[in-house]
Order: structure tokens, then sequence, then C-alpha cells
């Protein structure tokens, strides 16, 4: 059994951004990826949330400084969890999950996934 098992909390990979709602944006982004990015987020259904994870995304990490990338996704994405780190440990993107599901739920705009 793996030590962060993502299947206890919901988590299930999906292929395309149509069938997704949450996105994690880990490295750096450059300026020809933001098109790309951009598009990914647009094609997701509402509601949809982003979440920012390691410094290179926050806002460019060790690059920060080259023509080519893009100082932090928020410029170009709304962002609802920041996870610092260089490299982020899992034990803080799994806090950054649990501080999205509890956003969520006081937002009450998610969908219920399961019967009660």
């Amino acid at each position: 059994m793996p030590r962060y098992d993502q299947d206890r909390l919901g988590i299930i990979f999906r292929a395309s951004p149509r069938q997704a709602d949450i996105m994690i944006v880990a490295g750096t982004v450059t300026n020809k990826m933001a098109s790309a990015v951009r598009l990914c987020y647009d094609q997701m259904p509402d509601p949809k949330w982003v979440i920012s994870m390691g410094s290179c995304a926050n806002g460019g990490g060790y690059y920060h400084y080259s023509y080519s990338v893009v100082r932090g996704v928020d410029r170009i994405l709304p962002v609802d969890i920041y996870i610092p780190g260089c490299p982020p440990t899992a034990e803080a993107l799994l806090y950054g999950i649990f501080q999205l599901q509890k956003k969520m739920r006081q937002q009450r705009v998610t969908r219920m996934w399961y019967r009660k």
C-alpha cells in the first residue's frame, strides 16, 4: 500500500481537461506554453480550480529573470491555492488539497459524485 494513497481522497486522474475539475500547475511555465496552459484551463467545465505547486509555478523559480519565463502562473490563470517549496513535499501537496477541499465546502458550488 502506498504511503500517500490518492484513491482514498477521491483523486482520479483524467486524460482530458474536459473531464477535470482541478488543474495542478507544477514547474516553470514558459511564454510559449502559456497559451497552451490557458487553453487547457478554458476547456475545463465549471466549477474549475487551480493549484500552483512549487516555486517555479508560483513565481518563476530559479529562472525568474529569464526573458522566456512567465513570472508566476497567476498572470495567466486565476489560482486558488499556492503550494510553496522547491521541490514541494508530498505533505505540502496533501495540505494544499485539503485547503482546496475546505474552500470548496465554503463556496458550496461543488458537484456531488456520490449517492446519499
